[in-house]
């Protein structure tokens, strides 16, 4: 009985359990690596022919087999899907067609949000607006700071205080932190990665793992997504000197001017 191994490596499951098989026990001929792993006699004879013409078997005398080194094996599946990826790549660059639009997906479940906005801001070379609360943060705090850094301007919008947001210089607390939560329902999660990448959407409260968040490069949703971002910080400042009658200390003047000229 063959057996599935879920491996995506160009060789079949019957193949596959032929190579194991004659790395536990060779050299053998035909017969005895059907009885010992269990392919079929009517089938063996095949799957050996298909390992032999890709150089994984060597028939060191007529009907008796060895496997290649597995050391050896793995190193040419490993320069074979490089180079058809590589190949693939310069297919995909040929062929695609200049567009001027980039269609907007959406994204489900609290991992695989926070998996793809930790490769966002891996992928980071220049700036990243950022907005969400302290749930949220925690989990990419460590990220954020590596962003910063190699040099990555991390512009922070914090829904609520937390303790992590003394390490970034330009960060703010949004106004409204108190009740922000309850009046939106949930909870906000934007990112925007070197003016090329957005992530935006809410965490609804108690549904976080079915919220669909969106993720795309079309330029109209990116600058979009990072004005709002800019604005939020303008909505802090004219917080603070409207609402409360307070200055802007020197640290949030500073702050101020930058994300004025970061048009």
């Amino acid at each position: 009985m063959s057996k599935s191994f879920h491996l995506n490596i160009g060789l079949s499951d019957n193949a596959i359990g032929a190579y194991l098989s004659l790395i536990r026990n060779h050299p053998v001929n035909g017969s005895q690596l059907s009885r010992q792993s269990g392919i079929p006699r009517t089938r063996i004879y095949d799957v050996l022919r298909s390992l032999k013409q890709k150089g994984f078997v060597n028939e060191i005398k007529p009907g008796v087999y060895v496997p290649l080194p597995p050391a050896e094996l793995i190193n040419r599946l490993r320069r074979q899907h490089e180079a058809d990826l590589k190949a693939l790549e310069e297919l995909v660059e040929e062929t695609r067609n200049e567009v001027d639009h980039e269609f907007i997906w959406t994204i489900k479940g609290y991992d695989q949000v926070l998996s793809k906005a930790r490769e966002m801001i891996g992928s980071a070379s220049t700036e990243i607006y950022i907005r969400l609360f302290p749930e949220e943060g925690v989990h990419l705090d460590p990220l954020l700071r590596r962003a910063q850094d190699r040099e990555v301007a991390v512009k922070f919008v914090c829904m609520r205080p937390a303790p992590f947001l003394e390490s970034y210089p330009f960060h703010v607390v949004h106004p409204e932190s108190d009740t922000i939560e309850i009046t939106l329902g949930g909870r906000t999660f934007d990112i925007v990665v070197d003016r090329r990448e957005v992530m935006a959407g809410m965490f609804e409260s108690g549904r976080e793992d079915r919220s669909p968040i969106s993720w795309g490069r079309n330029p109209w949703f990116v600058s979009t997504q990072r004005d709002s971002l800019r604005h939020d910080f303008f909505h802090y400042f004219l917080h603070k000197t409207y609402q409360q009658k307070q200055s802007l200390t020197a640290e949030e003047e500073v702050i101020y001017q930058t994300i004025l000229r970061d048009v």
